[in-house]
């Protein structure tokens, strides 16, 4: 019967925000159901709680976890700078770094996920601000709620089944646009493309690589890349092309951005995650492409040196690029209108 209880209190903490709260002012029993609404993955653990800092390429997860490792202040940022947006959701927010850092420059920023633990430790900044919630139910957000919609490192976790139901849940509470980055391989019109590394199993790398650039996927479950209990490593279910990511989301009803991922991608270059992000761009179709960055050049390098991203993009200038990232580089170089290319 006790079991039993703790179960029905988990799924009312996971589906109910009423009811999450109603179990937050319980006593300490009580308040572990909302860490059993998780679904096993998503827990403190992932999160680098009681982690050993070495071990994250034997775990999924983080070997910690926090603004500076989740490279929140650049998503932040290229928001900002780049989208003139009042009202944000970020979807799969963790422990809300991203909204915390949106907050501090004047965004009426909102997050939602799916784990009960990042949601109780949110981010300072973050707090009273984030919401448990998944793609695969009715977020608790009304239609067109939000001016831009962000969606990071998210989307490969749910099953490919499952990317069309939650992909119409995005278009539902979005009104103008999605950035999204999503582990993704083949060409890409935008930019660098992605390689089956660290995606598909090593012995299957080959194999994959063969069947050429036209091949979208998604990868079947079992060549998915393991770690060492043998789980789709990160939680990873999703590995697809960029071109596969494209159509499902024109299915949902987006326009895909090619002009504004580049000039994204030029700052993701800046500091250093070029060869890391997968970026995406979309807008509704009633709703016109992104302009060109919004802030001027003394907003822009006063934001840049509150968040020490000066440094950042210092540091990544002044050291060797890494073969990868020389090829990720050229494929940007190339993918810039010839006016603009150095």
């Amino acid at each position: 019967m006790a079991s039993l209880l703790r179960r029905s209190l988990g799924r009312l903490a996971a589906r109910s925000p009423r009811g999450r709260r109603l179990l937050q002012r319980a006593d300490d029993g009580l308040r572990s159901a909302i860490r059993d609404a998780d679904d096993g993955l998503y827990g403190g653990g992932y999160f680098g709680a009681g982690r050993n800092a070495l071990d994250r390429m034997g775990l999924s997860g983080y070997e910690r976890y926090d603004r500076s490792t989740s490279n929140a202040d650049v998503a932040a940022y290229l928001v900002w700078k780049h989208f003139g947006v009042g009202r944000t959701l970020d979807v799969g927010c963790a422990m809300g770094f991203v909204v915390e850092a949106l907050q501090e420059v004047g965004v009426d920023a909102m997050g939602v996920d799916v784990s009960a633990y990042a949601v109780e430790h949110a981010a300072p900044g973050a707090r009273g601000r984030l919401r448990q919630g998944s793609l695969l139910e009715r977020l608790p957000f009304a239609e067109g709620s939000f001016e831009l919609v962000t969606v990071l490192e998210t989307l490969e976790h749910l099953p490919p089944e499952a990317v069309p139901s939650a992909l119409a849940e995005l278009r539902r509470v979005c009104g103008g646009y999605v950035v999204a980055t999503i582990p993704s391989f083949g060409p890409n019109q935008a930019g660098p493309g992605g390689w089956y590394q660290v995606k598909v199993r090593d012995d299957r790398v080959a194999y994959y690589e063969s069947l050429g650039p036209q091949y979208e996927g998604p990868i079947p479950h079992i060549d998915i890349y393991r770690d060492v209990r043998g789980e789709p490593i990160e939680g990873h279910l999703t590995m697809a092309s960029f071109s596969w990511w494209t159509e499902r989301f024109r299915q949902a009803g987006f326009s895909r951005s090619i002009e504004a991922e580049r000039g994204l991608y030029r700052d993701i270059e800046r500091f250093g995650l070029l060869i890391y992000w997968n970026l995406y761009v979309f807008h509704l179709p009633e709703v016109k492409p992104p302009p060109a960055p919004v802030r001027d050049e003394g907003e822009v390098a006063a934001l840049e040196r509150r968040w020490r991203l000066d440094e950042r993009a210092a540091a990544v200038a002044a050291r060797p690029r890494r073969p990868e990232e020389e090829v990720a580089a050229a494929a940007l170089a190339a993918a810039q209108p010839s006016g603009e290319r150095g």
